[in-house]
């Protein structure tokens, strides 16, 4: 089975895939300071719990958008599960699609693997790859699956978290759908929660919007990430949602090198 991971900068996930089947995911704070014997001893119950054991595991895929924590994870696959991790973006996993932006080594892998599993739900077709993590992403890929291009704007949590940092007063509020009618909320937690949602709803129209007139030709908007259900509730941005993007986009790039092998 592989054990795939997906490093973000907020929350680490890992999946267990037999072929392209998703058998159990599990998710974790990221920190980058974290052991490979306490990774080994939080998953080793995980597994279990799920019927599965450490010894399952024969291959191992890591996908990081945070450096310092790569080595504590590749550490985790020797010691405990006995395999040299692959790391997605390096040999002998290298990007099998074109990068066609100015410089290439700075797309995020994150991205890169999510142009991948895009690719394989939408082939032949332009796709707008929508993520809401840490930071809210936007990007273009191409018919061909090549990554064309896109745009990175704060994320919902971080714009949230900066306001209230900042204004003494705001309380700390959930992010989810406004409850009342119409915009003009009549307290301090109803006017936030206001401008939080529908001003991020707005953005993201706003961007799909001009992303679309701007390439010209119909595409498949692909959304991602914890809220992107919230927002789909009440706009209806996206022609669909796929929680596992980047975690299926792992499980098809190691599927791609053990096709070449």
């Amino acid at each position: 089975m592989l054990l795939a991971i997906d490093v973000g900068n907020t929350n680490a996930k890992f999946a267990l895939f037999r072929g392209a089947e998703l058998l159990a995911r599990w998710r974790i704070a990221t920190d980058d300071r974290r052991t490979a014997d306490e990774y080994a001893v939080w998953l080793d119950q995980l597994l279990r719990l799920d019927g599965h054991e450490r010894a399952d595991v024969d291959a191992v895929i890591i996908s990081t958008v945070v450096p310092r924590a790569l080595h504590n994870l590749r550490l985790l696959s020797q010691k405990y599960f006995g395999v040299e991790a692959l790391i997605a973006g390096r040999d002998p996993v290298n990007w099998s699609f074109a990068l066609k932006v100015q410089d290439p080594q700075a797309v995020g892998a994150d991205r890169a693997v999510n142009a991948i599993s895009a690719q394989a739900i939408e082939p032949g077709k332009d796709k707008l790859v929508i993520s809401f993590g840490t930071a809210t992403t936007l990007d273009h890929i191409g018919p061909d699956g090549a990554y064309l291009g896109g745009i990175i704007a704060p994320g919902v949590n971080l714009s949230l978290e900066a306001l209230v940092a900042a204004a003494a007063k705001l309380p700390r509020i959930a992010i989810e759908a406004p409850t009342i009618d119409g915009v003009i909320g009549r307290t301090t937690e109803s006017q936030m929660l206001i401008g939080i949602y529908w001003g991020y709803v707005s953005m993201i129209e706003g961007l799909i919007g001009r992303m679309k007139a701007e390439i010209g030709k119909p595409l498949t908007v692909i959304a991602t990430g914890g809220l992107a259900s919230l927002f789909q509730e009440q706009a209806h941005l996206f022609d669909r949602i796929e929680p596992d993007l980047t975690l299926n986009g792992l499980m098809h790039l190691h599927a791609q090198r053990s096709d070449t092998i």
